[in-house]
């Protein structure tokens, strides 16, 4: 166990808090990047292949988009540790975290980019057939899915969202939804029941995700939570959109959340309740969720931090 001090800790890994390590590190200071010990780079690292992410013209894959952050973070001599924040206690001029391998670290800042975790069904096939026909974005995976059947899980205003933008790629869209009326927004709804290619299934769960290992998913078996009954119904593109949960455990309360549990900021900045912390990315996102919006807001926490450290020198 060690004790070590630096300028600024980056706890998280994903575009937001790389490019916030890359522009701190390009501005001289050291900053500290805690980056998981489990899935370092965030949820791209599960991501197939991403077309749209700007300065790649033939896509490039989830895992290899990280690696090549990681190590621009490096190159401008931000310090990469592979472990898990367990406490931390952001009061006060001394920022200190203290991690699951016992190491601790103080800093004057501290910038939170742990970003959200997608609620999954925990259905079978979901896991086998994910990045392979089930899905968490359906701005980042619709396309692939032109003249397919789709299904929608979900009844919330991220789920119409998703079902209607998908209405444009699939050959039909399926809601599937738990309950027999929608919690999302009236005029959300009323939009999806005038679109002649979105279909419903309510008081339907998902029990399985069916499929082959050449062609990835191509059905989900549902079951209706009032009669019992099981159908199939045909689709290659399964959309999961029931929720994410924003990573804000290992605070324990330290910094205000909005009623979702995101962090929230100081209007655009990413100035958080607590003066010398910052939040960036899907921890404080739950509109956009983009990688490329989440490298945005990594930005603008290092700009944020670099002000307040100017300050405080």
């Amino acid at each position: 166990m060690s004790e070590q001090t630096t300028d600024v800790i980056i706890i998280g890994s994903g575009p937001a808090g790389y490019t916030a390590a890359i522009y701190l590190g390009r501005a001289g200071y050291h900053p500290v990047v805690i980056a998981g010990a489990l899935t370092p780079g965030g949820q791209l690292v599960n991501t197939t292949e991403v077309e749209n992410f700007p300065g790649f013209p033939d896509g490039i894959m989830g895992p290899d988009l990280m690696d090549a952050m990681r190590k621009q973070a490096e190159r401008f001599g931000a310090e990469i540790v592979y472990d898990d924040v367990v406490s931390a206690d952001v009061q006060g001029d001394s920022k200190r975290v203290v991690l699951d391998g016992g190491d601790t670290y103080t800093a004057r800042a501290v910038i939170v980019a742990t970003g959200s975790q997608v609620r999954k069904l925990g259905v079978p096939g979901e896991v086998e057939y994910s990045g392979r026909g089930v899905s968490y974005c359906a701005t980042c995976d619709g396309f692939f899915f032109r003249g397919k059947p789709i299904v929608v899980v979900g009844g919330g205003d991220s789920a119409l969202t998703e079902a209607d933008f998908l209405s444009r790629f699939g050959s039909s869209v399926t809601v599937i939804h738990r309950r027999d009326a929608f919690r999302a927004s009236r005029i959300l709804v009323d939009r999806a029941e005038k679109n002649p290619k979105i279909d419903f299934r309510m008081n339907a769960v998902v029990e399985r995700v069916n499929g082959d290992d050449e062609s990835g998913a191509h059905s989900v078996t549902i079951r209706d939570t009032v009669t019992g009954d099981t159908t199939e119904i045909p689709a290659n593109g399964v959309f999961v959109a029931i929720g994410h949960t924003p990573a804000t455990e290992f605070l324990h309360g330290a910094l205000q959340l909005d009623e979702h549990g995101y962090i929230t900021v100081d209007g655009a900045s990413t100035r958080t309740s607590v003066p010398g912390v910052f939040a960036a990315g899907d921890v404080v996102d739950g509109v956009y969720r983009q990688a490329i919006s989440a490298a945005g807001m990594g930005c603008r926490a290092a700009l944020d931090a670099q002000a307040y450290l100017a300050e405080q020198a």
